[in-house]
């Protein structure tokens, strides 16, 4: 690919675009692209020694410039975009999985990196920037990749990284509070992810979860809205369900029938999660019957309710690392414990501030115990980021050990029969941050050695 975001990556020849990140913006690094070889400028200011094309809009530039040189080939693959404060990556990852189970080559976008017959690398956003997502689209093109479900994120709406990028089915998981840090208020959360169902095409499928209280806002005219969930107004409703400790089961109504359906997958959120997948396959034609006979053949992303057995006891290693999140799967656990439940969790720094002491709250209230730990602290204080978990909390069913290797070694100690040790926040993640620099760290890891040398 011969145009560029990062100046870094300019060959001799390149065209380097200009664009406003987060955290930095192209226009102080153009020096840079030209010492590298850029034979051309794209820009929204300024004079350069090489040739300079001056617009109001750098990024929308680039989607305009990506778009019409893969347009052809883009309009023949189905996408499908899932946003939503939590259930993307599993949603994203059900349907990668089912699709390819039946056949239909389907491509992964997400938090857990880039699938094409299984994974191909890993990626450093959920939503990687527009260079590097068509970079990876000419790679599914060169795969004969058919279908494409990758995740939305909030950043990514905001920021324009997937400007011009039209989308078959647009996925609305949930809404609560994240990522204020970034967007200020929820309200400013919500609009942004709504840009996902302002960007259909063809038959411009919305499929939401109706049990969320934002599910109307995300209802617009121009698509057709497809409901889920256990109110009367779901197209496809939950009538009933069970949870066990590694599985789930519920029965579905969908044009006036019953169908009972068992995942190999826990969780009432993941029945959610899963819905998402389900509809989609029947809207794209496949029966009922065809994608419920697959599902016990389904799993969950690594780092997702990942459970480890020692002794009479089970370890569980989650991402959560939102209120709502952290709050479903203590609900989850809740249903089904026999002994007691122990968390342990933290908050990353350079974040929210505000969901921390409610993160706090929600650990306390709906455990026997917790143990509060370091969660990626990157540049903040880890003093600091304790200090907003624990000021405000009525209980003291809690210890602070910041080394979470530690806390996760403790955890794994405190275990008596029949009790379930649950480690939040990174799931999948195989490093921790601190200062600017990425560690290698896994809770998975660290709790599958700590435990083998136990036995």
């Amino acid at each position: 690919m011969n145009i560029q975001v990062d100046s870094r990556k300019v060959k001799p020849g390149d065209i380097f675009v200009a664009i406003k990140g987060l955290t930095t913006d192209g226009h102080d690094f153009i020096e840079q692209a030209i010492a590298n070889g850029a034979s051309k400028i794209v820009a929204e200011r300024g004079k350069y020694s090489v040739e300079t094309q001056i617009v109001d809009d750098t990024r929308l530039y680039l989607a305009s410039y990506l778009y019409k040189r893969y347009e052809e080939q883009l309009s023949k693959i189905i996408f499908i975009g899932l946003t939503g404060t939590n259930g993307k990556t599993t949603s994203c990852y059900l349907i990668y999985q089912a699709l390819n189970k039946l056949g239909k080559k389907t491509a992964y976008i997400g938090t857990i990196g880039f699938y094409v017959d299984g994974k191909v690398k890993d990626l450093d956003n959920t939503t990687p920037d527009l260079i590097e997502l068509y970079s990876m689209f000419d790679y599914c093109i060169q795969n004969n990749v058919e279908v494409i479900a990758m995740e939305v994120s909030s950043h990514a709406l905001e920021l324009g990284r997937v400007m011009g990028i039209g989308f078959d089915y647009a996925c609305f998981t949930n809404l609560t509070q994240d990522h204020l840090d970034f967007h200020k208020t929820l309200d400013n959360y919500k609009k942004a992810k709504l840009k996902l169902f302002n960007n259909l095409r063809n038959e411009r499928i919305a499929i939401i979860n109706g049990d969320d209280k934002f599910y109307n806002e995300f209802c617009l005219a121009e698509n057709k809205n497809i409901i889920y969930g256990t109110s009367d107004r779901a197209d496809y409703k939950i009538i009933d369900y069970k949870l066990y400790i590694d599985s789930s089961e519920f029965t579905l109504l969908f044009d006036n029938k019953k169908y009972n359906i068992i995942l190999n997958i826990p969780g009432k959120y993941n029945i959610y999660n899963y819905l998402n997948l389900l509809i989609i396959l029947n809207r794209m034609g496949y029966s009922m019957e065809t994608i419920i006979d697959l599902s016990l053949d389904l799993k969950a992303p690594s780092g997702r309710f990942e459970t480890i057995k020692y002794k009479n006891s089970i370890v569980i290693v989650d991402y959560a690392h939102t209120p709502d999140a952290v709050e479903n799967i203590l609900n989850n656990v809740n249903e089904y414990r026999k002994g007691k439940i122990i968390t342990i969790i933290g908050c990353g720094g350079d974040r929210d501030r505000t969901k921390r002491p409610i993160m706090g709250n929600i650990a306390t209230k709906s455990s026997d115990f917790v143990i509060f730990t370091n969660d990626n602290p990157r540049t903040e204080d880890e003093k600091v980021i304790m200090n907003d978990i624990i000021s405000s909390l009525k209980t003291t069913n809690y210890i602070v050990k910041y080394d979470r290797k530690d806390a996760i070694e403790y955890g794994i100690d405190m275990l008596k029969d029949n009790d379930i040790l649950l480690i939040l926040g990174k799931g999948h993640e195989d490093y921790q941050i601190i200062g600017h620099e990425k560690n290698h760290f896994s809770d998975v890891e660290t709790a599958k050695n700590y435990i083998d040398k136990n036995k």
